[in-house]
């Protein structure tokens, strides 16, 4: 069902989950959001997510905690290009390297010339980081 609008609540769980990624590198654990938003249980945040799933907004990059990645922050999907299978692989092969700082430039910047622009939104560039 991928490009159907998410409801209401779906998109403020989706704009939450947006920016706790992006202010923390990592995705928000269930109770986390539950917490955030306000409700009562964390089956209503798995419903929400596994909807917001179905309709091609998140995904997931492993079956592990805090591995949810937003695909598109768009209501109306409908004129934009969808991750493809490849891209998705990219993703999550990416978040499984340790790179340096002019590694992951290296190949966030060859990634956006070949168009793989959520791909290359994966590559985090930190001091953390290191080969080895």
């Amino acid at each position: 069902m991928q490009g159907d609008r998410a409801s209401k609540k779906q998109q403020e769980l989706l704009s939450f989950v947006d920016g706790f990624i992006k202010g923390n590198g990592y995705g928000p654990s269930y109770r986390e959001i539950m917490r955030a938003l306000g409700y009562k249980s964390v089956s209503t945040v798995a419903i929400h997510i596994d909807g917001l799933i179905a309709k091609g907004y998140l995904a997931r990059r492993d079956n592990s905690a805090r591995s949810l990645e937003v695909v598109t922050t768009r209501s109306d999907t409908r004129n934009q290009a969808p991750v493809d299978e490849t891209e998705q692989k990219l993703i999550a092969k990416i978040k499984t390297l340790e790179l340096t700082n002019e590694d992951a430039a290296v190949i966030k910047h060859s990634l956006n010339l070949l168009g793989y622009e959520k791909a290359a939104q994966s590559v985090i560039i930190t001091d953390e980081k290191s080969t080895k």
